[in-house]
């Protein structure tokens, strides 16, 4: 019976601090952590705000009801526990900050290496609304002819009103092959409905061309686990085959973000003891990340970044960075607007956390978050260039760049 009790208190712990694992981060976020046994015994201080107590009666006795009293027999006591835990994410209303189930948060990481199973897009709520950051180059979703900003409304029968990221994602996703329906609206259009074949989202984070007139024009799709080491080679190729490099186009459009360190990286090779951003704590502290290393790009006479409605978070760094520091001039639409920092924490069963712990800021201390960055060149992609296939965001940089 000692045991238990102490199960329970430390399930309890667990769900009223977010299922939080040892100490260290405790220790930063404002909460001290100690589990001890002989006897049993567990101490929480929540230091910020003032000590406060929650009593956690009416959890355990709807948790007994449920376990006693519903019909459907066998209660699935682990689903229960991550629906808890959702549930107080949730509460906090940050679409940023999210808890992802075993499943959920293997597609995330294995998005983050560039090969999963699904329609290969990204999303994220906006006002309510479960909306596509951007559809990746060459995945079953672009070719469906899925835009950034487009609404889900529907995932095949289930209606998207109220439903967390991770829960669109769970379901859109699957087994290569398999079919999901979505019904999207774009813009003021009537709703469509869409059905997409999944496939297997292989997609390389940075690929590159060059333009001719000393142009390179590189694409970045997302900050993600192997983007330093493909950036690197890359950056060696350009070095390699270009027997002259006057300007540098930078492509973004589209790209939901990912590892912020790897923006830093990126901004390493464009300018050096500058800072790339300001990381800003819930105590008001601005904390630099600058810059040390001599990059390749440094005496580059021209730099663009395409931006768009899909391009957040890391993407809005880079572009953000190079702009305030190397005069950078950003082409196409105003970008997407995610001025926070995550924390991805995982844990042993295999589930993971997502919390907002900070802000970023542009090296000007400008927070572009709701608000996204404008372009110095305002050139919007018509219905008439997706049907010829021409880009004129990209014309219109190496149209520029041809100055220089």
């Amino acid at each position: 019976m000692k045991f238990q009790k102490f199960q329970r208190i430390l399930i309890t712990f667990l769900i009223a601090v977010g299922f939080f694992y040892g100490g260290y981060y405790f220790g930063k976020r404002g909460f001290v952590f100690e589990v001890r046994r002989n006897p049993p015994k567990i101490e929480i201080t929540n230091k910020y705000p003032a000590d406060g107590k929650m009593d956690f009666a009416l959890f355990w006795e709807v948790w007994d009801l449920l376990n006693s009293t519903y019909l459907e027999r066998p209660i699935d006591q682990k689903e229960m526990m991550y629906g808890a835990i959702s549930g107080m994410v949730n509460s906090l209303g940050d679409p940023y900050t999210s808890f992802l189930p075993p499943e959920v948060n293997q597609s995330f990481m294995d998005s983050m290496g560039g090969k999963y199973e699904g329609i290969g897009a990204e999303l994220s709520l906006k006002d309510g609304v479960i909306i596509v950051v951007s559809a990746f180059d060459g995945s079953p979703a672009k070719r469906s002819g899925l835009r950034s900003g487009d609404r889900i409304l529907q995932i095949d029968d289930t209606g998207t009103a109220g439903m967390s990221v991770s829960e669109a994602v769970s379901i859109i996703r699957g087994d290569s092959g398999t079919q999901v329906r979505l019904t999207i609206q774009t813009g003021t259009d009537e709703p469509r409905e869409v059905n997409i074949t999944r496939g297997v989202i292989t997609v390389a984070s940075v690929t590159w061309e060059d333009k001719g007139d000393g142009t390179a024009y590189i694409r970045i799709s997302r900050f993600g686990t192997d983007t330093n080491t493909e950036w690197d080679k890359v950056v060696s190729e350009i070095n390699i085959k270009m027997r002259e490099l006057d300007a540098v186009i930078v492509d973004v459009r589209g790209n939901p973000g990912g590892y912020l360190q790897s923006a830093v990286y990126i901004s390493e090779d464009f300018y050096r003891n500058k800072t790339v951003l300001f990381e800003e704590t819930s105590t008001g502290d601005q904390i630099p990340f600058n810059t040390s290393k001599v990059g390749v790009f440094m005496d580059i006479p021209a730099v663009f970044v395409l931006i768009d409605q899909g391009s957040a978070s890391a993407s809005e760094i880079l572009a953000a960075s190079l702009s305030d520091n190397v005069g950078a001039t950003l082409i196409g639409t105003k970008s997407f607007g995610k001025g926070t920092i995550q924390d991805a924490i995982d844990f042993k069963d295999g589930s993971g956390i997502h919390i907002t712990i900070a802000k970023w800021l542009t090296p000007e201390k400008k927070w572009v978050h709701m608000d996204g960055l404008e372009p110095d060149i305002s050139v919007e992609i018509t219905d008439e260039d997706l049907d010829n296939g021409t880009d004129s965001q990209l014309d219109k940089a190496i149209e520029l760049a041809k100055d220089f």
